[in-house]
């Protein structure tokens, strides 16, 4: 087989067909910020990704400075915050947790209690140029160096509407208070369906899409719940992004054991599943009962192999999923989340080379 290009691996493994050389990554490229330091002073460079020689590359929107959020949202919020609290596009204010990395969530409307309060909550223009005129020329440059692009849009709706709403709201609401959930909902998918529009006329390869609806156990909410509440809403911004190119790559990510959704995100046009979480779901069962209509990204668990693991270890669970879930193309390999600052340098070196070393065919 010739040597394909970065972009031409990912896209082949994403395909179910045979790379020449299974594609990785480490979670989008990204650290904790305690690993993030392990790096640059192990390596002396910034960027694990181009370091790496990582074959794909996420792209984002553009908001308005952070400033313009504070004005916008500051009736939902008290007037003073901590030191360090920051405030997202959506009106959430996260403040400064127990370690860098983790936050504390304000919710702007935990105390809504009507349908007209969600309705009038100010969300951001998607039609705003300054948001997205950046895309193509990001995504041109990087095809430009063989890259695969990724235009992300995690947090897509369910976990977008409980960091404005508050998870215990939004979960009461869908039962007590569904007005208020349709709403909420429906404005988030507007708007969603506008972004995956401007991700494909910007011509990036995979859409990555993604809420968390499950616990290790199993999904947060009942089946039917999932199916009338978002399945339909996903499915209307997939086939946003596919009219306007039908071949994108659809990737959907979430935590915990989702096999019950499975089938019906593979329905509504999902190609690719993110993170296929081993400590709650087997990869190679999942590839054998979903791999002909699925591909997988990631599978080395971040709650086992990663953190307590050997280098030893690490090398072989790499081996035994590009043995199985690798067999005939589909994956593309890596951890199943950024990685925390309990793994160890040597476990990720060893997941470097053991890709590098066992991933070709």
């Amino acid at each position: 087989m010739n040597q394909m290009t970065p972009r031409e691996r990912v896209l082949t493994a994403l395909d179910r067909r045979p790379p020449d050389h299974v594609p990785f990554e480490i979670s989008f490229g990204a650290f904790t910020p305690e690993l993030m330091e392990t790096f640059v002073r192990k390596t002396g460079a910034l960027d694990p990704a181009a370091y790496w020689d990582f074959p794909v590359r996420t792209i984002h929107l553009r908001y308005e400075p952070s400033y313009e959020f504070w004005r916008r949202y500051a009736a939902y919020h008290p007037a003073t915050f901590p030191p360090g609290a920051n405030i997202t596009p959506f009106g959430t204010v996260y403040c400064l947790g127990s370690v860098k990395h983790f936050e504390k969530a304000l919710h702007p409307l935990k105390r809504a209690a009507t349908e007209d309060e969600v309705a009038a909550y100010p969300l951001p223009d998607p039609a705003d140029p300054a948001c997205f005129a950046h895309l193509k020329n990001c995504a041109t440059q990087l095809h430009a160096a063989n890259l695969a692009v990724a235009g992300q849009l995690y947090c897509t709706i369910f976990e977008t509407s409980w960091a404005i709403r508050g998870f215990e709201e939004l979960m009461t609401d869908l039962m007590a208070n569904p007005g208020m959930v349709e709403i909420l909902f429906d404005r988030l998918t507007e708007i969603r369906m506008a972004q995956a529009r401007q991700y494909a006329e910007a011509g990036v390869d995979v859409i990555a899409l993604g809420d968390d609806i499950a616990t290790q156990q199993g999904l947060m909410m009942s089946l039917p719940v999932w199916e009338h509440w978002l399945k339909p809403r996903l499915a209307r911004i997939i086939a946003a992004a596919r009219e306007v190119n039908p071949d994108i790559h659809i990737f959907y990510h979430s935590d915990g054991n989702c096999q019950d959704a499975i089938p019906g995100l593979i329905d509504i046009g999902v190609t690719v599943l993110n993170p296929v979480q081993p400590e709650c779901m087997d990869p190679a069962e999942i590839k054998a009962e979903f791999g002909d209509r699925l591909a997988f990204w990631g599978t080395i668990g971040t709650q086992t192999t990663m953190p307590f693991g050997t280098p030893d270890d690490v090398r072989a669970i790499v081996r035994k999923r590009i043995e199985t879930v690798g067999n005939g193309g589909g994956l593309l390999l890596a951890p199943t989340h950024i990685l925390e600052p309990e793994v160890p340098w040597d476990n990720i070196v060893a997941f470097i080379e053991a890709v590098k070393s066992y991933g070709c065919e």
